[in-house]
């Protein structure tokens, strides 16, 4: 018969009691997961999100705790998920969705793999929002139009009412030329660089009156729009540039998630605010576009 001594006994007790005081403990701050969401899926309903996109939470630890926490990022990598234990959040907020085409397996042998298997080693909650906050106003491409003196902002493929959808197409009464455009996107999305294309029979100094946008890879959006004098989207295909050129559209690009990722800097804040400030709201440090211009 195997014999236990008290020792052990009351080691063991002593370690559950532990475990128990901190599990309350966790239990008195920050706020449920259920709660976050249902602020995130107040601000942007996930019904909003494209058909073929995925979105909302992704990834949920088998024992819950309470988020105290929260890391947002544009692009969720290895380094950001690192980032996110270092700094002891409970969850992740990524723009963009780190789990898309199916996983056959949760192993060490791919990045994306890696993450999921960190997330749950580390009981990290991830929540992935995407096209919801794109098309919901008050969002991504309303962020990105805030660069406009524009006076009137109409989604440019309607969603569930008037105030949203996919990309925004903006009317300008003021003066406001190309020149002008460039230097308001550089200094909204914090770039030094932006790739320039100009319509056929343009010039720097013609006046922009109507810009089509649409953040990330918009070329299937902005084929859309009828007339318009410039396009801004973080990246397209060379023939669609071509084609816009070529009917007199110039188009400005800015590498795909840096006309994203300057949103989550004041929505970090709101975030904050809304949740009563009974959670700490941070902006990944190591978030960054995967190209740069050299």
């Amino acid at each position: 018969m195997l014999k236990v001594s008290r020792n052990f006994v009351r080691n063991t007790h002593c370690s559950v009691r532990n475990y128990l005081s901190k599990m309350s403990k966790e239990e008195k701050t920050g706020v449920k997961l259920n709660e976050v969401i249902s602020v995130l899926e107040k601000f942007a309903p996930k019904q909003l999100s494209e058909s073929w996109d995925n979105t909302g939470l992704l990834v949920e630890p088998y024992t819950p705790r309470n988020i105290k926490k929260i890391l947002l990022t544009n692009d969720l990598t290895e380094d950001v998920a690192l980032e996110a234990k270092q700094n002891n959040c409970e969850m992740i907020i990524s723009y963009h969705p780190p789990i898309f085409a199916p996983l056959k397996s949760v192993i060490q042998r791919s990045w994306k793999e890696r993450i999921v298997s960190l997330l749950l080693e580390n009981r990290i909650t991830l929540y992935s929002p995407h096209t919801s906050w794109d098309s919901v106003k008050g969002g991504v491409n309303d962020w990105l139009a805030s660069a406009f003196p524009f006076v009137e902002s109409v989604p440019i493929i309607p969603g569930m009412d008037p105030d949203t959808g996919a990309g925004r197409l903006l009317h300008i009464n003021d003066p406001f030329d190309l020149s002008k455009a460039i230097e308001e996107v550089k200094m909204l999305t914090g770039l030094k660089h932006i790739r320039l294309a100009i319509g056929k029979g343009r010039a720097l100094t013609d006046h922009i009156k109507n810009v089509a946008l649409c953040a990330g890879s918009g070329s299937s959006v902005l084929k859309k729009v009828a007339e318009a004098d410039l396009f801004l989207t973080g990246e397209m295909l060379h023939h669609d540039i071509l084609d816009a050129t070529q009917r007199g559209i110039s188009v400005i690009l800015t590498n795909h998630s840096d006309s994203e990722r300057g949103f989550l800097c004041g929505f970090s804040s709101d975030l904050q605010s809304q949740l009563d400030n009974k959670v700490l709201v941070l902006v990944s440090e190591y978030d960054k576009d995967p190209l740069s211009t050299v």
